[in-house]
């Protein structure tokens, strides 16, 4: 977990290091939504493990493969969490819009705004990779079907990369139609959005330990 949250602390040191104000406002704010956030990805954690009894992801995905687990309440908060997360760790509607240069709004933008060349292409290749891993994280967990195991053969990880794409393409596409539908947010709302998400993974976690049913 802690290195998930190494990338926002290297980009809000690349936002200091230009030495505008407009750095220094998008690295305030990308601490901001980071510590709000990482308390809410651990909550969204300790559903999973508390569920599989384990924390590690692969064992994690085999349990949510294999294992009759059902339709349980406390996985689809975990999973409501999760996806909040993700829009404010990848500075997306509407926490953040990607495509604005507005100084009153702007997170990710701000830290950037000075860089270009090849730079500004490896920010944006690690933010897409972030979103990637994002999406791969909620797809590999909360959608497994289709995965291939371990010792399975050629046809079941030809199916598995099928299966994983078409799950990318589902994702990307979702997150148009909710991008396209809403309207951004004012930063201070931010700390109510992933308030929100940390209750949900909190509501999902007692109510494990309330009823390993549920």
């Amino acid at each position: 977990m802690p290195y998930w949250a190494l990338p926002a602390f290297f980009l809000a040191l690349a936002g200091l290091d230009v030495g505008t104000s407009f750095g220094g406002i998008g690295a305030s704010r990308e601490m901001m939504i980071a510590s709000l956030a990482e308390p809410a990805m651990l909550m969204m954690v300790f559903t999973l493990s508390l569920l599989a009894g384990t924390t590690e992801l692969s064992a994690v995905a085999r349990f949510m493969l294999n294992a009759d687990v059902g339709l349980r309440v406390s996985l689809a908060l975990a999973l409501l969490a999760l996806v909040m997360v993700a829009i404010a760790e990848n500075a997306r509607i509407p926490v953040d819009n990607p495509a604005t240069h507005l100084e009153l709004t702007m997170v990710h933008e701000a830290m950037v705004l000075e860089y270009s060349g090849r730079h500004l292409a490896l920010i944006e290749l690690a933010a897409s990779l972030k979103l990637l891993l994002y999406l791969s994280l909620t797809a590999c967990i909360f959608a497994p079907w289709g995965m291939a195991t371990a010792g399975a053969g050629f046809v079941d990880y030809l199916v598995g990369v099928v299966a994983y794409l078409a799950k990318l393409a589902a994702g990307g596409l979702l997150l148009a139609l909710f991008e396209t539908s809403i309207a951004k947010m004012r930063v201070f709302r931010v700390g109510e959005f992933l308030g929100a998400a940390l209750m949900l993974g909190l509501l999902g976690t007692l109510l494990l330990f309330v009823s390993r049913s549920l």
